[in-house]
This record gives structure tokens, C-alpha cells and sequence, in this order.
């Protein structure tokens, strides 16, 4: 009857992760795909914490104590990332939850190896499991260390490189039938060994402008992890929930590689990118780059009908989400209409934009995606692109000969004035010269973004001041 029980609650907290996923979906109903997934995920602790009692061949206190130890480890840990990571620190931090679960797939796949039986199925569910926890665990490790820039984010370019991964694939398939045919503890060890260094060097082989694909390639790996440790644990629900990640995450991969124009092949057998913030001299023809102040993007804001941002990651760095929101109030104030166009990867995480001006309070409803946006471009008077780089590049257009040549853009350069907030003239992530800079409707902006939007804003009311005085 308990067991009975149990798998109800996991039945239960199934449906509640989809319903979470589908909530997800939107960002007006994120929230409560958020509270939904908790409650899941309570009630499915719960649950197993119940299962365990029952399955324990120790005392229920010394049982009680262990899982009470875990818990708060695991809180303990978790609640202090949670209060004081910033959401520009958010990409590593996935990245790095990510090698959990490989790790623990690895684990729990040994732990299965001693002590279950030998059948052959269940070999096949254990090496698997520790095959894709060890790629999982390493590759998870080297992007995480790459988003936070402890190791240069430019693609490790070893002599045949894309050989020697298919060399561990080739001798883990090997190793895998020596592991059924003598369920040996060598070739399981063996195998763990080349995986491990085929996840390091399968991320460490991609390139900085690849790693929105790279997390959500990522976060599907981590689920057929969970998913293969379900397997080994003949647990319903964490195969159910491994496959609902692993599947997520293989679409959202899909999805991130077409707004790139890349397959996930290419991805996989070389990325592209330089060390972020390498400075390329601009080509003969191109010319020179226009300088403007804050108190003229001001004037030119106040005369615009409509006007379009853009954001990239350099904005989530400076943290200027909140003044750019405190512009837009002021601009709609004004009877000025302010939208926002967000590429599918601006940022180094799927969404991370869209979370960021959430956070802002800017509202949903003038938060639109790249394809919503891009029609009306030629119609509007100013854009402002803060932070952004690779994602507004007419040379993915123009320049087939460029790495990012077919990457779906922001056509940014085709409304009437186009102002571009960065630090300096260096690259994007992806390490490629953007010609928008030198175009003829196109003015820099430089400094940081949250002080510059500052001085816009401050431009604004001083205009406002003087236009009373005036009167």
C-alpha cells in the first residue's frame, strides 16, 4: 500500500513538471511555473524520503539522520548560491549545477555496479549512466570555467581534434562490450577515464560566440543522466523527469543552433570565437567610427516617434536593466514608443535577456523576439543597442566569408539612427568586427552602459527643466 502510495506522489509531481515546463513557456506565466515545479519537487522528495524509510536496512532514527544531513548540506549550499549569485554570474552557475548531476549519474552508476545483479540490461543502464555522467561532469566543469573567464574562452584547437573524439567514442563502444561479456570492473573504470577526458575536451574544443548552445547542450546531457541513473534505480519519476530535461534541453539546443544558422555537428566539431574583448582593426574601406554624448542621444530620443532596444550581455554586466527601465517609463510618458528586440541568443544563457528586464519590471507586452521585431526596423527612428555585439552584425548578412555568415540578426542598421553603448571599439564573444559601427547612421556611445543611460536620463530632465523655464 506505501509503495502503492508513493508512486501516486510521483505520478503527482510528474504531471506538476510539465505543468511547470508549460508554464516556463511564457513569461507571464513563468511564475507559476516556478511555484509548480517547487511543489513537484517537494512532494517527490517526500515521497522518497518515505521509500527510503521503508527500504532502509538500518533504524529509522540512523536513516532519519543521514537524509537529514544530506538535506542540509544540499539546502545549505544551494540557499547560499541562491542569495548571492548576481544574475550575470547566472550562465556559470547553471553550468556548474550541470557537473552535479554528471556527477552524480557516475556515482550512483558504481554504486549500481556493486551492488545490483549482473543482467545484462541493467550493465547496459550502468555503463551508459556513467558514460554520459562523466561527459556531463568534465564539460559542464570546463564551461563553467569559461562563462566566468578563469580559462580563455577561444576554442582549444589540438591536431585532429574532431579524431580523437571519435577515437574515445570508438574505444568506449569497444570497452562496452568487453564490460557485458565479463561484467568486469576494468573496462567500466577504463571507460570512465575516456569519457571524463572526452567531456573535457569535446567543451574545451568550443568557442566562445558557440555557448548558448554549449548550456543548453548541457542541460540535455544532465537529463539522460538523470534519466540513465532512474534506470539504475528503477525510480519512475527520475527517469520521467531526466527525459522531460534531456528532451528540453536537445530542442532548445535545436532551436539555439537555427537562430546561429549552425547544426549541432558544427558545434560539436568546432567552434568559433576568439578571447573575448580582442580588439580587430577595422578593414580600409570602412572607415572611422562617430562619437556621440549622452546629451545628444538625449536630444535624439525626445524627437523620435518610436524606438527600439536592444540588449546584449553587456548590459547585464553593468547591471543597467534598471535605469534602461526607468528610460523607457520616461519615453512612454512622452507619448514615444519603446520596444525592446531580443535575439535568441543575446547573452551567454537562452532568456537570459528576458529575465534581466523582467527583474527591471519592464513590461512583457514590449519585450519582443527578433522575428517580431525585425519588420518594423526600417520604421524606427532610434535604436539603441546596449550591450549587444555579434547579435546586431550586418556582416552574417553580407560578409559570407565571416564566421557568423547566415546567423539571424537584428537589422538594426536599417532604422533611421542607431546609437551603440560599449566600453570600447574590442569585439564581441564571438570575436568578430562588426562593420555597424562605421556606418553613416550609426554614433558610439562609450563608457559603461548603466552610467551612460544614467547621463541620458539625467540629459532628459534637465531638457524638460530648461523647455519649462522656457515656457
Amino acid at each position: 500500500m506505501l509503495t502503492s502510495l508513493v508512486q501516486a506522489v510521483y505520478l503527482l509531481a510528474a504531471v506538476l513538471f510539465i505543468l511547470s515546463l508549460a508554464g516556463l513557456s511564457r513569461p507571464e506565466s513563468a511564475r507559476r511555473g516556478n511555484v509548480l515545479g517547487m511543489v513537484g519537487m517537494v512532494l517527490a522528495l517526500a515521497a522518497t524520503v518515505v521509500l527510503s524509510l521503508q527500504n532502509s536496512e538500518r533504524s529509522v532514527v540512523v536513516t532519519l539522520l543521514l537524509i537529514a544531513l544530506v538535506f542540509a548540506i544540499g539546502a545549505g549550499a544551494g540557499i547560499w548560491r541562491a542569495r548571492s549569485v548576481e544574475m550575470t554570474q547566472m550562465p556559470e552557475m547553471i553550468a556548474i549545477l550541470h557537473s552535479f548531476v554528471g556527477l552524480a549519474a557516475v556515482l550512483v552508476g558504481f554504486n549500481s555496479y556493486f551492488t545490483e545483479p549482473a543482467e545484462a540490461v541493467h550493465q547496459v543502464e550502468v555503463y551508459l549512466g556513467v558514460l554520459i555522467g562523466a561527459v556531463t561532469f568534465t564539460g559542464s566543469i570546463v564551461a563553467y570555467l569559461k562563462l566566468s573567464a578563469k580559462i580563455s574562452s577561444a576554442p582549444l584547437m589540438l591536431p585532429g581534434r574532431n579524431m580523437l573524439n571519435l577515437g574515445a567514442l570508438v574505444a568506449s563502444a569497444g570497452l562496452m562490450a568487453w564490460f557485458i561479456a565479463d561484467n568486469a570492473a576494468a573496462p567500466l573504470i577504463a571507460m570512465t577515464v575516456v569519457a571524463l577526458a572526452l567531456g573535457w575536451h569535446l567543451v574545451a574544443s568550443i568557442g566562445g560566440g558557440d555557448m548558448p548552445v554549449v548550456v543548453s547542450m548541457l542541460n540535455s546531457y544532465s537529463g539522460w543522466a538523470a534519466a540513465a541513473a532512474g534506470f539504475m534505480l528503477s525510480n519512475d519519476l527520475l527517469i520521467i523527469t531526466g527525459a522531460l530535461v534531456g528532451s528540453s534541453g536537445a530542442i532548445l539546443s535545436y532551436i539555439m543552433c537555427k537562430a546561429m544558422n549552425r547544426s549541432f555537428i558544427s558545434v560539436i566539431l568546432g567552434g568559433f570565437g576568439v578571447d573575448t574583448g580582442t580588439v580587430v582593426a577595422p578593414a580600409a574601406d570602412q572607415g572611422e567610427h562617430r562619437e556621440v554624448t549622452a546629451a545628444e542621444v538625449a536630444e535624439m530620443l525626445v524627437q523620435a516617434r518610436s524606438v527600439v532596444i536592444t540588449p546584449g550581455y553587456g548590459m547585464a554586466v553593468a547591471k543597467a536593466q534598471y535605469p534602461v527601465a526607468d528610460l523607457t517609463a520616461r519615453l512612454r510618458a512622452q507619448g514615444i514608443q519603446v520596444r525592446f528586440g531580443v535575439h535568441p541568443v543575446a547573452g551567454r544563457l537562452p532568456g537570459h535577456m528576458n529575465v534581466l528586464l523582467a527583474e527591471a519590471k519592464v513590461p512583457y507586452d514590449i519585450v519582443l523576439e527578433m522575428d517580431e521585431i525585425n519588420d518594423d526596423l526600417a520604421e524606427t527612428d532610434v535604436v539603441l543597442v546596449i550591450g549587444a555585439n555579434d547579435t546586431v552584425n550586418p556582416a552574417a548578412l553580407e560578409d559570407p566569408g565571416s564566421p557568423i555568415a547566415g546567423m539571424p540578426v537584428l537589422e538594426v542598421w536599417k532604422a533611421h539612427q542607431v546609437v551603440v553603448f560599449k566600453r570600447s571599439m574590442a569585439t564581441g564573444y564571438a570575436g568578430v568586427q562588426n562593420p555597424l559601427f562605421f556606418r553613416e547612421n550609426t554614433a558610439m556611445l562609450f563608457g559603461d552602459a548603466k552610467q551612460r543611460v544614467d547621463d541620458i536620463l539625467a540629459a532628459l530632465t534637465t531638457q524638460a527643466a530648461e523647455a519649462v523655464h522656457a515656457g
